[in-house]
């Protein structure tokens, strides 16, 4: 019995053997396999375009560059007066109707000569004037007996064209010297219009064929050089400016020089105007004339007066005469509430010839002065 059980035992030891051999591959098979290494990394990408809308492809935008201005053509001088006489003749003056009514009465007796004075002072002829006037008409009335209405107006005309001194030499010193440019030096108070009137008489040598640079002198004023440069760029005129409180005088001496490298006919100097400050003003003035006369000479000097000012603008005039040797008067704004007789009062108290009289706002409307058309257009008739 007991052999029996020993073969069994190892019968089974035997057949525990055999199926652990046969089952070891198959474990070793189901193990899991070693971690395979990371793949590398790559670069992160962008985020998909979006495709473009449908339609024509937007062409690259670019600044247009600043337009320039039109470059304008100044209305001829001659004839100016004359087309402005309508303007001058609707003014508040009533110096030429006002005489004519009083010449033409049937009796002239003392106190209708004072009636003429009256007139003739109230519309700012000046004393001087007013009285040597008076006298020349009441010699001619007592000793031709004018008296018809067309008499009247040509006695009158003589009178008043005569007084004006009409031999005057009116025209402007714009021409060059010796190589050199004529160089037009404006004076006067601000609030004369003296800064429109430089662009004005820029437009008055443009329109008669000159060259011009413009120099912004008036360096007080901030908005002064600004306003030059808008005058300047409507006819083709170059400016020279300096910085805002700059020396006046070496931006005079830029502008002359400038326009001497240029070859130009004109060159035109802006200056201050501060009556304010009186002796500083003169001192000032006098010192831009000398600084551009180290290059060349100033040929024309011209005094703008505010014709609505009256006698004041003849108070202004004569300060100016003594710091600098004015050549030439230019009255401004004689079309609104000023008095025809600024013009003689001025001419004759001064000696200075008026060269310029501005009749209205448009930039044209700066003619030069003409004594038998001015009269002419007081009397409200033909020259």
């Amino acid at each position: 019995m007991e052999p029996v059980v020993v073969v069994l035992l190892v019968v089974g030891l035997l057949l525990l053997l055999l199926g652990a051999a046969l089952l070891a591959p198959r474990l070793r098979r189901r193990q899991a396999p070693p971690p395979e290494a990371p793949p590398p990394a790559t670069p992160p990408q962008p985020p998909p375009q979006a495709p473009p809308a449908a339609g024509p492809t937007a062409e690259p935008t670019t600044a247009e560059p600043p337009v320039a201005p039109p470059v304008e053509q100044p209305e001829p001088t001659a004839g100016r007066l004359v087309r402005l006489r309508a303007r001058l003749a609707r003014s508040e003056n009533a110096l030429g109707r006002g005489l004519l009514g009083l010449l033409s009465r049937d009796r002239l007796d003392e106190d209708a000569w004072e009636e003429v004075e009256e007139t003739l002072l109230g519309a700012d002829v000046g004393v001087a004037a007013t009285t040597d006037l008076v006298a020349r008409l009441r010699e001619r009335t007592r000793v031709l007996g004018t008296r018809s209405a067309d008499e009247l107006r040509a006695m009158l005309s003589e009178e008043l064209v005569a007084v004006l001194a009409p031999e005057l030499d009116r025209t402007l010193a714009a021409h060059r010297v010796d190589g050199a440019p004529g160089v037009l030096l404006m004076v006067g108070v601000n609030g004369s219009g003296k800064t429109t009137t430089c662009g004005k008489v820029a437009r008055v040598l443009v329109a008669d064929g000159h060259s011009v640079v413009l120099g912004a002198a008036d360096t007080f004023r901030a908005a002064a050089a600004d306003q030059l440069a808008t005058w300047a760029g409507r006819v083709g005129a170059e400016v020279v400016r300096g910085a805002e409180g700059a020396d006046p005088a070496s931006v005079a001496f830029d502008a002359v020089r400038r326009g001497a490298e240029a070859g130009v006919e004109t060159v035109v100097i802006d200056t201050a105007g501060r009556l304010q400050n009186k002796v500083g003003l003169m001192d000032e003035l006098g010192k831009v004339k000398r600084v551009i006369e180290k290059r060349t000479r100033v040929t024309e000097t011209l005094l703008v007066i505010d014709a609505t000012t009256g006698q004041n603008a003849l108070t202004q005039a004569k300060v100016f005469t003594e710091a600098v040797d004015v050549t030439g008067v230019v009255l401004t704004k004689l079309d609104g509430s000023a008095k025809g007789g600024i013009v003689i009062g001025v001419q004759r108290q001064l000696g200075i010839p008026v060269k310029l009289v501005g009749l209205g706002e448009g930039p044209d409307d700066l003619a030069p002065f003409d004594p038998k058309q001015f009269v002419a257009a007081l009397l409200g008739g033909a020259p």
